[in-house]
């Protein structure tokens, strides 16, 4: 089977310092489950694996058994080149991604040509009771839809997602740290109005601040707009 093949593979590329690494930056993962490859060995081995025919069995082959093994899936994804095939593979994934790390490794390239046919799809996701589905939807709106697609719209729906979820909440901070330096005029009124929960407020305004993108007189402003709490 490919799935056994891959895992193989995997523990041949184990890199046991990196893995203690990983272990620390990732805590919400058992470290039974990392193996321990190197991101850029997991892309490489990701383009090549793509090119195999059999490769479909591997990414059925859910739930997997090693962190290593959804890092590879989530490069797999992002290789397929047809935007359906592409989005049927990611919804069928996003129930089993149980890690932020799992969760911004997923970024179809295809995804970029077909924005418009995205958009439904992250409304549903931002909507979902499943952590790491709604911090992917947040993901997808900052990766795409902050430059020439911009629209008001999208800000408005991040700042009404309320969570207890601590990786969904980063992921709302660093969204609006991302549209301040991109779309600062624009963004800044969430931020003077408040819009934003207390916690996600000030880490928004926190990773702004040590953004190179926004202006020291930003920076300025917006650390006078912190709140308590």
């Amino acid at each position: 089977m490919i799935a056994e093949e891959i895992r193989e593979t995997l523990f041949s590329l184990q890199d046991e310092p990196y893995r203690e690494f990983q272990v620390k930056l990732i805590p919400s993962i058992r470290p039974e489950t990392m193996i321990g490859v190197r991101t850029p060995v997991l892309r490489k081995l990701a383009k090549e694996l793509s090119k195999d025919p059999g490769i479909d069995e591997f990414l059925q082959d859910l739930p997997h058994r090693y962190f290593d093994e959804n890092q590879l899936h989530a490069f797999l994804i992002s290789e397929i080149k047809a935007f359906d095939k592409c989005m049927e593979q990611t919804e069928k994934f996003l129930p089993f991604i149980n890690n932020w790390a799992t969760c911004d490794q997923l970024s179809p390239k295809v995804f970029k040509k077909h924005r418009q046919d995205l958009l439904p799809h992250i409304r549903v996701w931002i909507k979902s009771k499943e952590t790491y589905t709604v911090r992917f939807g947040i993901g997808m709106l900052m990766q795409h839809f902050l430059d020439e697609d911009f629209d008001l719209a999208y800000p408005e729906l991040v700042s009404k997602i309320r969570s207890e979820e601590y990786y969904i909440n980063m992921m709302i901070a660093w969204y609006f740290a991302t549209a301040l330096a991109k779309q600062y005029d624009a963004v800044l009124p969430y931020i003077e109005q408040k819009k934003l929960a207390p916690w996600t407020h000030n880490k928004a305004i926190q990773k702004a601040r040590e953004s190179y993108r926004v202006t020291q007189e930003q920076k300025d402003y917006l650390k006078s707009l912190k709140v308590k709490g």
